[in-house]
C-alpha cells in the first residue's frame, strides 16, 4: 500500500546518479560538436528524461510517506528556483550579445526567447516547423531549450497527477500499471506519428511523444524507491546487480556511438528501448549496495554531474555562436578546446554564483562574501577575458563573412565571364563539317542539345542552371531553394501538365534532409517510361549518408533508374565548394554540369 508506514525514510545523496548525468551531458555536447564517435549523443536527453521522472517521483513519494500530503506550491517554487534563474541569465546574455553583433538574427529569434521563458519552446518549434536536425543558415543558439520545456511541463503537471493517482490507486501495483499504460500510449503515439524517411522533429520535440521516458522513470520510483533500499545485500546479489548495471551502461555507450538520428527504428522502438535501459541503470546506481554506483560516483564524474544543468544550458550557445562557416566539421582541435574551456567556465560561474545561491536562498550573503574575498578580482578578470575573447572571436567570424563573400562574388563573376567566352567559342562558329568532327570528340556536347531532358532540384540546381544550359541549351531546369524530396511528385505533375517533363529526368534532391523512401518509390513507379537519374548529395550534415544510402537502395530496385554519384565525384575536392561546403563556386558548377552531361551521354 502506498500509505504504509515506514521507519523514518531519509533522503540521501546518490553519487552514481551524478555520474550518469555526467555521461549524458557529455554525450549531448559531443553530439553538438558533431564528433563522429558520438553520432547518437542526442540520446543523452532521453536519459535525462528518465532520470527526472525517477528523481522527482521518488522525492514526491517520500514527502507523501512522511507528511501524508504533497505541498505542490512549495515543489513548484523549488523547481523554479533551481532552473529558471540560470536559464534567464543565459538568455539575457545571449540576447545582449545578438543585439550587439547581429540584431537581425535577434529579431528573428524573439519567438524562441519568449517561448523558452514560458517553457513552451518545444511546441513553438513544432508549430513553426523548425527542424532539430536539418538546418542551413543561422542556427538558433537556444535551440536546445526544447527539452527543458518538456521537463518543466512535467514538473507543473506531475505532482497533481501523482496525487490524484495515489488517491485513486493507493496500491503500488495499480499505480505502476497506470503509469506504464500511459507510457505505452506515448510510445505508440511516437511510432504511429513518425513517417519513415522524413524529418523526425515533430515526434522528437513533442511532449506527447516523449512523455514515456519520464513515465518509465516515474514507474521505477514507485516500485524501487531509493529511500526503501537496504545496503545490506548478499555478495551474490551485489554481483548480479552490478553485472546488470554494467551491461546496461555498455549498451547505452554503444547506442551513443552507433545510433543515427535518422534510423526509422529509433522512433518505432529505439527511444523506448533507451528509456528501459536507462531505467535499469538508474535502478542499480540508486541502490546503496551497488559497487557500480560507487565507481560512477568518482570525483570527476560527480563534479560534471553536479554542473550538468549549467553545462547543458551554456554549451549550445557557445558552440553555435563560435561555429565556423563550414560547421563544426572544420573545427580545429585548439578551437574545440577553447570552446570547451569557455563552456566549462561559464557553467562554473552559473553554478557557483546563480544556481546554488538562489537554490539555498543565500544569494545576497554569497555575493557579499565573494566581493570581500581575495580571489574576487582575479576571477572577474579571467571571466571578462574569456567572455571578451568569445565575443571578439564571434564578431570577427561574422564580420569576415562580408568581405569573404564579396571576394568570392567578384572571383565568380570574373570566372563566369571567362567561361562564357569559352562556351561561346565552343558552340558558335562551326561549319557542318566541323560539327560532325567535333561531335565525336567533345564529351561536353550532347547530340540532343538537352532536348527531352529535365532537371528537378534545389538551390544546387539553380546554381548550375547557366552552366548546364551552355552545354545543353534545350534542357529544362526546375530548381527551388530549400526544396525537399517530398516536393518532387508535385513538381513532376506540374511539369507533365505543361509538357515540359522530358524522357530523361534528373532528380537532384536530398541536400535539405532525409526523405520518405516509399513516396520516392511511388513516384518512380509512375515514371517507368522515363530514364531517371538520382544524384547523390554532399552536404556537411548528419543526414548525408542516410540520403545517399537511400538513393542507392531505391535505384537498385528499378531498371530505368541510375545513380549519378556526386558524393564520390566531389570527394577531396574542397576547391569546388563555397564556404558552407554545399553550394558550388564557378569551378564547382562547371564540374557538376559536365558530370551530369557525361552520364547522359553514356546512356545515349
Amino acid at each position: 500500500m502506498m500509505s504504509g508506514k515506514l521507519n523514518q525514510p531519509m533522503k540521501r545523496y546518490m553519487p552514481g546518479i551524478d555520474g550518469l548525468r555526467a555521461i549524458s551531458v557529455l554525450a549531448v555536447i559531443a553530439y553538438h560538436f558533431e564528433l563522429k564517435w558520438a553520432q547518437g549523443g542526442f540520446q543523452g536527453v532521453g536519459v535525462f528524461f528518465v532520470l527526472s521522472g525517477y528523481l522527482i517521483t521518488d522525492q514526491l513519494l517520500m514527502e507523501w510517506t512522511v507528511n501524508k500530503r504533497i505541498l505542490i506550491w512549495n515543489f513548484w517554487m523549488r523547481r523554479f528556483r533551481r532552473l529558471l534563474p540560470a536559464m534567464l541569465n543565459m538568455l539575457i546574455l545571449v540576447a545582449l550579445w545578438l543585439v550587439v553583433t547581429d540584431p537581425t538574427r535577434f529579431l528573428s529569434l524573439i519567438g524562441n526567447f519568449i517561448s523558452s521563458v514560458f517553457y513552451v519552446n518545444n511546441w513553438f518549434l513544432i508549430f513553426h516547423e523548425v527542424s532539430y536536425f536539418e538546418s542551413f543558415g543561422p542556427v538558433s543558439p537556444i535551440g536546445h531549450l526544447w527539452s527543458l520545456s518538456i521537463e518543466e511541463q512535467f514538473y507543473v503537471i506531475w505532482p497533481i497527477a501523482l496525487l490524484i493517482g495515489i488517491k485513486l490507486a493507493p496500491q503500488r501495483g495499480k499505480l505502476v500499471l497506470s503509469m506504464l499504460v500511459l507510457a505505452f500510449v506515448s510510445a505508440i503515439t511516437m511510432a504511429l506519428m513518425y513517417v519513415p524517411g522524413t524529418d523526425p522533429s515533430r515526434v522528437y520535440y513533442g511532449t506527447d511523444t516523449r512523455a514515456f521516458a519520464i513515465l518509465i522513470g516515474a514507474a521505477l520510483a514507485v516500485c524501487w524507491p531509493s529511500w526503501k533500499l537496504n545496503k545490506m545485500i548478499s555478495p551474490a546479489a551485489r554481483v548480479s546487480l552490478d553485472m546488470i548495471g554494467g551491461l546496461g551502461l555498455l549498451m547505452l555507450l554503444i547506442l551513443i556511438h552507433r545510433t543515427n538520428e535518422y534510423e526509422d527504428s529509433l522512433y518505432q522502438h529505439g527511444f523506448l528501448s533507451l528509456s528501459l535501459i536507462s531505467a535499469v541503470i538508474i535502478a542499480v546506481l540508486v541502490h546503496p549496495g551497488s559497487l557500480l554506483g560507487k565507481i560512477m560516483g568518482c570525483r570527476p564524474l560527480t563534479w560534471l554531474g553536479k554542473h550538468s544543468y549549467s553545462l547543458y544550458i551554456w554549451h549550445y550557445p557557445v558552440i553555435i555562436l563560435m561555429r565556423p562557416e563550414a560547421g563544426n566539421e572544420g573545427l580545429e582541435f585548439t578551437q574545440l578546446l577553447l570552446q570547451l574551456a569557455i563552456i566549462v567556465w561559464l557553467s562554473i560561474l552559473s553554478y557557483e554564483f546563480i544556481e546554488e545561491p538562489i537554490r539555498k536562498r543565500n544569494f545576497r550573503a554569497k555575493w557579499h562574501r565573494i566581493r570581500h574575498h581575495h580571489s574576487f578580482k582575479p576571477m572577474i578578470g579571467l571571466s571578462v577575458t574569456l567572455i571578451a575573447f568569445f565575443i571578439a572571436q564571434s564578431w570577427i567570424t561574422n564580420a569576415s563573412k562580408v568581405p569573404s563573400e564579396m571576394a568570392q562574388t567578384v572571383s565568380m563573376q570574373n570566372t563566369v565571364q571567362n567561361e562564357d567566352q569559352q562556351m561561346t567559342d565552343l558552340h558558335q562558329p562551326f561549319t557542318n563539317d566541323d560539327q560532325q568532327t567535333s561531335h565525336d570528340d567533345d564529351v561536353m556536347e550532347s547530340p540532343k542539345k538537352g532536348r527531352g531532358i529535365t532537371l528537378i532540384g534545389d538551390s544546387l540546381a539553380l546554381g548550375v542552371d547557366s552552366y548546364l544550359k551552355a552545354l545543353l541549351p534545350d534542357i529544362v531546369v526546375d530548381g527551388k531553394v530549400g526544396r525537399q524530396m517530398s516536393d518532387a511528385q508535385e513538381v513532376v505533375n506540374e511539369l507533365q501538365s505543361k509538357g515540359q517533363l522530358g524522357d530523361h529526368l534528373i532528380i537532384e534532391l536530398g541536400s535539405n534532409g532525409v526523405f520518405n523512401r516509399s513516396k520516392l518509390k511511388s513516384m518512380l513507379d509512375s515514371l517507368q517510361d522515363k530514364q531517371v537519374y538520382l544524384v547523390t548529395t554532399r552536404v556537411p550534415k548528419s543526414w548525408q549518408n542516410s540520403v545517399n544510402d537511400a538513393l542507392k537502395e531505391v535505384a537498385h530496385d528499378y531498371h530505368n533508374v541510375k545513380i549519378i554519384d556526386w558524393y564520390a565525384a566531389s570527394e577531396n575536392r574542397s576547391e569546388l565548394f563555397a564556404q558552407d561546403g554545399v553550394h558550388l563556386n564557378s569551378e564547382g558548377a562547371r564540374f557538376y554540369a559536365s558530370l551530369l552531361v557525361e552520364h547522359l551521354q553514356q546512356n545515349e
